[in-house]
């Protein structure tokens, strides 16, 4: 259990910097409005669907997996 509260403060900062990283880089890259992104507008009637956004953070993410788990061997 002494594991725990160690996990939580690491993903607090992990947030954090994460969150501070995107309002920086959200004034120069868009995400949410990137070419591909599907917007439907029709009278009352709205959907939006960033798969391209999706595709772009899964690969982000999984590029930074790939790097902690190749440095904790």
């Amino acid at each position: 259990m002494n594991n725990m509260p160690k996990l939580l403060i690491f993903a607090g900062i992990a947030l954090i910097v994460i969150g501070l990283i995107w309002m920086v880089l959200g004034r120069f890259v868009q995400l949410g409005k990137l070419p591909g992104d599907i917007y439907v507008d029709r009278g009352n009637f709205k959907f939006y669907f960033p798969i391209v956004t999706c595709i772009v953070i899964s690969l982000i993410l999984t590029l930074i997996s790939w790097i902690i788990r190749h440095f904790m061997k």
